[in-house]
């Protein structure tokens, strides 16, 4: 480091003209060279300001006081921080006065103890001058224009009156030279370096230096966590060695043995080891069932929790209402009419309602179930739910049963008791109902109603007028005879039922009947059970999900919202529900979608395990025998209601020997997709109340499908039925003819063996079937080739004639054995 010096000119301090102090700056300038590594320097200005005391002399006159003290290190000069002086003007000079002895006295004292203390902090800074100073660390000083300043401490003028006597003139000598001030440090930026402490390498590391100074070296401090969680993960399996970790497992329905091992945090080897010890072959990816994986989990020592899929409809539906007493409001009873087919259920539902529904129903009968609210005279409402009478529609009378508060039962005057009614009364008592009979057509000249009331005896129906508790009303529908005291029954067994729900909560319903038309989607009846269904909706109805975009009431008014005990259509369903389902109000989207996947597995599932062969060697088994034919359909309804009634119709037409099997079976049109997968598989397509559009059509004449099309559901049973009776195998019977006995046996060139025979029963004929019995025992079962009387042949030969036989393809004939003739006819059979 090399330091280079400049003084400047200095000036003595003295009074200007106008009486003023100046105080002009000495100070000395230089440049210090500082090297760094890598052969690097810089410099940097430096300038160092001297600090001069000014005090009146014994002439009064303004003087330099010069204090002595020794030099100092060129190093600490060198090295010096950049402080500040800042000089404050020294006041006037006052005027002089002559000082006492005892003043005097004082100040020469004060004068020794201020020297004693400088002197003690000079010996105290040669002492840490000598000390050797830690080499400091290499930093970049950044060159600057402007030469840094140094700074002290701020050095105030002492007053007149403390000011020592003129120093003599040895002190004056001393005290010319200019002083180096010494090393004054920031307190902010000190920073000392312990000496035990080992220093950091400067610089970069080189491959010797790493070589040669391996000691020196320190680990970083991510190095010591690693080995530090090293050494606690050992002592900690070190600690756990030999005890077992108990988890809990969750069992669900089914899962694989994979995912059964990684719950289990064990070996999927080792699984399959246990498995096969129960005698179970199972591979890694093989599905067990949930009672095989719990003992898999009790033999590995672990807990198991049981859940099942299912668990996602928890909370879905409340069933009764669970609300406080005084959120409970009436609400209108719900009243479904059952009864035999033709015996005016919808006939005195119109009368009701003053409406002609009956008139618009395909043959007279009603075929879909309906839904309606009516008003009566006294301001009440009574929700109608009208359900098909048909033996087919079996499903619909057990829905409507399960939804209802009342079931009003209608029974014909003049026809009685018949199988769909006893079927309703069965309905009824299943769901715990009460029962009101309505005794119609009591107009007709051959009614009894008398006789209605004694039948109903039998099924455990006893009427007020025979000392029950059933009311039994006369109705005429057509001539709207006592329809007010039917009224006044179904209002007043709604007042004893007490009806009540809570409309101020999610609404929850059930699907009545769901159908798919043109322009507006898919169109669900929902007969709303609890709460209040509105526009905006999200939607869980069976497997489907959706948000009610618009409502309608029968009559088509638009409705924004619908309360309990009230029908209405709704539209906005992704897809046609079935009907039955049940409708419930979900907070968002992702939970519809979660009950309605879940659904569809389960039902997957179950049409999966409901239509499973067997095994392979029984199919073929099957097939070989030509057991089971299958006759192939495709059907598509108008409603879901109707669709469910064919599909049940139909499968129970099926036999041992034959059944309908329905490839696809839905609400709407005759598509191309259903021509398509008709003529795939061979199938007929069946529409009920629908027709194909004008591709299917066209596409189906090409292609040689059978479209027909159906409005009355027992015409398409019969004609299904008729098919059917056609693929059955024909009945054989059997009628005996007559016996013989073989009593010599000859060989006959180019013919074989012929029987010499005596027919001893009956008669033979040639072309009839034949059994060859030998000590009882039937051995042969053939045809007769040949039969002879004499040399000619014959037709036929009856009882006491001797005649000559031979068997086709059999030769093993013997003396003394019956031959057994008879003749077998096919008859047609039917289902």
């Amino acid at each position: 480091m090399s330091e280079t010096n400049e003084t400047s000119k200095s000036k003595k301090l003295g009074l200007s003209r106008p009486g003023k102090l100046e105080l002009n700056k000495t100070i000395e300038t230089g440049s210090v060279r500082q090297s760094f590594s890598h052969g690097r320097s810089k410099m940097v200005a430096v300038e160092v300001k001297k600090k001069r005391v000014f005090a009146p002399d014994s002439g009064g006159r303004m003087a330099e006081v010069k204090k002595s003290s020794p030099a100092e290190p060129e190093s600490v000069v060198a090295e010096a921080s950049v402080v500040e002086v800042v000089e404050t003007p020294a006041p006037a000079a006052t005027s002089a006065r002559v000082l006492t002895n005892e003043e005097r006295a004082s100040r020469l004292k004060a004068l020794e103890e201020a020297r004693e203390v400088d002197e003690a902090k000079r010996l105290e800074a040669e002492k840490r001058a000598l000390e050797p100073a830690p080499e400091p660390e290499p930093e970049v000083v950044t060159e600057t224009k402007k030469p840094k300043t140094v700074k002290e401490e701020e050095i105030k003028i002492p007053d007149p009156a403390d000011i020592p006597p003129p120093p003599s003139d040895d002190d004056k000598e001393r005290r010319v030279r200019p002083k180096k001030l010494v090393k004054v440090e920031a307190p902010k930026k000190v920073t000392t370096n312990k000496r035990d402490e080992p220093r950091r390498r400067a610089g970069k590391l080189t491959i010797s230096e790493a070589l040669e100074d391996q000691e020196g070296r320190q680990r970083s401090l991510a190095s010591v966590k690693r080995k530090r969680d090293r050494e606690r993960q050992e002592a900690n399996s070190a600690r756990n060695e030999g005890q077992k970790v108990i988890r809990e497992v969750i069992i669900t329905e089914a899962l694989t043995v994979q995912e059964l091992a990684n719950r289990m945090a064990e070996r999927t080897v080792d699984v399959i080891k246990s498995l096969m010890k129960m005698g179970v072959m199972a591979t890694h990816q093989q599905v067990i069932d949930a009672d095989t994986a719990e003992l898999i989990v009790e033999e590995f020592g672990h807990k198991y929790k049981r859940v099942s899929e299912s668990d996602v409809e928890i909370g879905l539906r409340s069933g009764n209402d669970d609300d406080e007493v005084s959120a409970l409001v009436s609400r209108a009873p719900v009243v479904t009419v059952m009864g035999h087919v033709d015996h005016g259920k919808t006939s005195l539902l119109d009368a009701m309602r003053s409406s002609d529904v009956a008139a618009h129903e395909a043959g007279g009968i009603t075929q879909h179930i309906g839904a309606y609210q009516v008003t009566t005279e006294g301001g009440s409402k009574i929700t109608f739910i009208d359900t098909p009478g048909h033996a087919a529609f079996t499903e619909m009378r057990a829905r409507g049963a399960s939804v209802t508060d009342i079931v009003v039962l209608c029974v014909a005057a003049d026809d009685g008791i018949m199988p769909q009614t006893i079927e309703a009364i069965r309905h009824a008592k299943a769901a715990k109902v009460p029962i009101i009979v309505a005794v119609n057509k009591i107009d007709r000249p051959d009614a009894d109603p008398s006789r209605v009331r004694t039948d109903l005896l039998q099924h455990d129906i006893q009427v007020e007028e025979m000392g029950g508790e059933v009311l039994a009303i006369d109705v005429s529908a057509t001539e709207r005879l006592n329809l007010d005291k039917l009224e006044e029954a179904i209002t007043l067994q709604a007042e004893l039922l007490d009806l009540k729900s809570n409309p101020e909560r999610a609404a929850e319903g059930v699907v009545v009947e769901a159908k798919m038309e043109q322009g507006r989607g898919t169109v669900a009846t929902v007969l709303v059970q609890r709460g209040t269904l509105r526009i905006g909706d999200i939607l869980v109805a069976g497997k489907e999900t959706g948000r009610v975009r618009a409502m309608t009431d029968a009559l088509g008014n638009q409705l924004t919202e619908a309360g309990p005990a009230v029908p209405v259509e709704v539209l906005g369903l992704n897809g046609t529900p079935a009907a039955g389902d049940e409708v419930a109000a979900v907070e968002n989207e992702g939970r519809a979608r979660e009950v309605a996947e879940f659904r569809q597995r389960r039902d997957k599932n179950a049409q999966a395990a409901a239509g499973a062969r067997g095994s392979l060697e029984q199919m073929f088994e099957k097939i070989k025998e030509g057991e089971a034919e299958s006759l192939p359909v495709v059907i598509k309804g108008d409603v879901h209601g109707s669709v469910e009634a064919i599909n049940g119709a139909l499968n129970g037409l099926a036999t041992d020997e034959v059944k309908v099997h329905i490839l696809h079976s839905a609400v709407g049109g005759v598509n191309e997709s259903d021509v398509t997968l008709a003529r795939a598989s061979g199938a007929a397509i069946l529409g009920f109340n629908v027709r194909a559009n004008p591709q299917a059509r066209d596409l189906a004449k090409r292609d040689g499908v059978e479209i027909r099309y159906y409005s009355i559901i027992y015409n398409l049973i019969d004609d299904l039925k008729q098919v059917l009776s056609g693929m059955l195998a024909p009945e054989v019977k059997e009628t005996f003819l007559g016996n013989a006995r073989i009593k010599e046996v000859f060989n006959v060139s180019k013919v074989g063996k012929v029987a010499g025979c005596e027919v001893v029963e009956g008669m033979v004929k040639r072309g009839a079937q034949v059994r060859l019995i030998r000590d009882e025992v039937v051995i042969h079962e053939g045809e007769l080739s040949q039969l002879k009387r004499h040399k000619d042949d014959v037709k036929e030969v009856k009882e006491g004639v001797e005649c000559g036989m031979a068997f086709a393809n059999y030769q093993d004939l013997q003396s003394g054995d019956i031959i057994e003739c008879f003749d077998v006819e096919e008859i047609a059979r039917q289902l």
